[in-house]
């Protein structure tokens, strides 16, 4: 049991970062731009979110358990951060271009910790490989909300 009493804060950390969701939400300003067809419907997002949080905070735990903090926990806590601020930037400040480089910034962490941690724990990285999908697809939702809805 005490093995597992590091991965609570694990998960502590992810469900902190994952309340920027809740806190900044879409909102009528996001349900008034103009989207692409392709967009997903609402509901999708917050089960995606749970799983990959879920997924996220485990490969965490995984890499500090197989590296200590070295650099994957930097990139893992660096990853944190940009995606609690993309909620942020995007819902609350209202700024998509803003929120897309902040997305590929997260990216770039997310495939930076993958890299690094993939050679001591196999397990981490893959459990980060849907992220790294899933921030592939946000981010090209972002960019066409970005282009179809110039001058917000």
């Amino acid at each position: 049991m005490k093995k597992y009493a590091s991965l609570v804060v694990f998960l502590v950390v992810t469900v902190v970062a994952a309340s920027s969701g809740s806190v900044f939400q879409p909102g009528p300003w996001y349900a008034g731009l103009a989207k692409p067809e392709w967009t997903p419907p609402n509901w999708l997002f917050p089960i995606a979110w749970f799983i990959l949080y879920f997924m996220i905070a485990m490969a965490g735990w995984l890499a500090w358990r197989t590296q200590g903090f070295g650099l994957a926990l930097k990139f893992w806590i660096a990853q944190l951060v940009f995606n609690a601020a993309w909620s942020y930037i995007m819902f609350g400040a209202h700024q998509i271009g803003w929120a897309l480089a902040d997305l590929a910034a997260m990216w770039l962490v997310i495939a930076g910790f993958i890299i690094t941690v993939w050679n001591s724990s196999r397990a981490a990285g893959l459990l980060f490989v849907p992220y790294l999908a899933w921030a592939t697809f946000a981010g090209a939702l972002n960019l066409a909300v970005w282009q179809m809805n110039p001058g917000v």
